[in-house]
């Protein structure tokens, strides 16, 4: 399935494993702040009570008996632009926000809010989402519950854009990365795993990090397709089957193409187990998005594509920061 057909499967800009931070809540009584950014789903048990209450993997404020609401800042780990917004408030029933609205802004320092997602309401025990119509690059994003309750998770959805300038001033960067705008376009399995882990910062550090396909029973092979941050040309290209022992796959091949074009080889290689593979490109053609095969099936933990930005690329790049400003 084409990403761009539910924005729930592009990345989430507030994970905590990309760097996403809550800077700030007006109440955690009952539950941590920093539950609401953390990967996974939210977990339950309902023999767990502590010193201050049921035990809650989310945000949970106490009861309000005076006018106002409750909110929380979240510093986006890749700053972008947003395409959908989920608030969860799986596993509260009795005690949910019935009302909620989310804010963002960009700048070093929280201000200058604007909508994402006006005063709505929330069901109970689900997952609400709320498409984004917002062209602006966000650095921050305020969730505002109404009046009091709790969340289980805040997921900020949507495509990194990062700045020109720090481009300009490390030469070389990882172009499929999440945090450089690098984005998974479409796949053809993931049964176990999203295949935007394999763009997240950082090495793996479970097989439960990866992308890891079902066992495939008859012909054929699986495969990724990623739109990389800019166009560029990949000097070394790292696939990383980290932590999979048993169900690596056995080869890879690497082709790229510049927007829509033909697909052009870049790798073709056989792969090892629980192994950083590391390849350098002889004379690379310029590519804006990459087609990863992997046969027949298997997991991986991280892809790397090393390389610089082309004129063309860093021009694209600047026209979008220009228009999201």
């Amino acid at each position: 399935m084409d990403v761009r057909d539910d924005f729930r499967e592009l990345p989430d800009l507030a994970l905590r494993t990309l760097g996403g931070s809550v800077v700030s809540a007006t109440d955690e009584a009952f539950a941590a702040r920093e539950n609401l950014i953390v990967p996974g789903p939210p977990a339950f048990d309902p023999a767990s009570f502590g010193h201050k209450g049921k035990v809650y993997d989310g945000w949970e404020t106490r009861r309000r008996r005076s006018p106002g609401h409750d909110e929380a800042v979240v510093r986006l780990g890749a700053p972008g632009l947003v395409h959908g917004i989920v608030v969860d408030t799986t596993w509260f029933t009795g005690n949910y926000p019935p009302e909620a609205a989310v804010d963002g802004c960009a700048g070093e320092v929280p201000g200058d809010w604007f909508p994402l997602v006006p005063r709505s309401d929330l069901k109970g025990d689900s997952e609400n989402a709320f498409d984004v119509p917002c062209a602006r690059r966000v650095t921050h994003v305020r969730l505002r519950i109404f009046p009091d309750g709790g969340v289980s998770r805040l997921r900020v959805h949507g495509e990194a854009l990062p700045d020109p300038a720090l481009w300009a001033a490390l030469g070389t960067v990882d172009l499929a990365a999440t945090e450089n705008g690098g984005v998974v376009r479409d796949c053809s399995n993931r049964f176990y795993s999203s295949p935007q882990n394999l763009l997240l910062p950082g090495p793996a550090r479970s097989m439960g990090e990866g992308w890891e396909t079902a066992r495939r029973r008859g012909p054929g092979n699986d495969w990724v397709e990623i739109g990389l941050g800019v166009e560029g040309r990949i000097a070394v290209a790292e696939l990383d089957t980290g932590y999979f022992l048993h169900n690596a796959p056995g080869t890879a091949t690497l082709r790229g193409r510049v927007d829509g074009g033909p697909w052009q080889d870049l790798l073709d290689t056989p792969l090892e187990p629980d192994t950083r593979h590391r390849f350098v490109l002889a004379g690379p053609p310029p590519v804006s998005e990459v087609r990863l095969d992997i046969h027949p099936d298997g997991g991986l933990s991280r892809l790397r594509l090393w390389g610089a930005p082309t004129e063309t690329g860093r021009e694209a790049l600047h026209t979008r920061w220009q228009a999201a400003l």
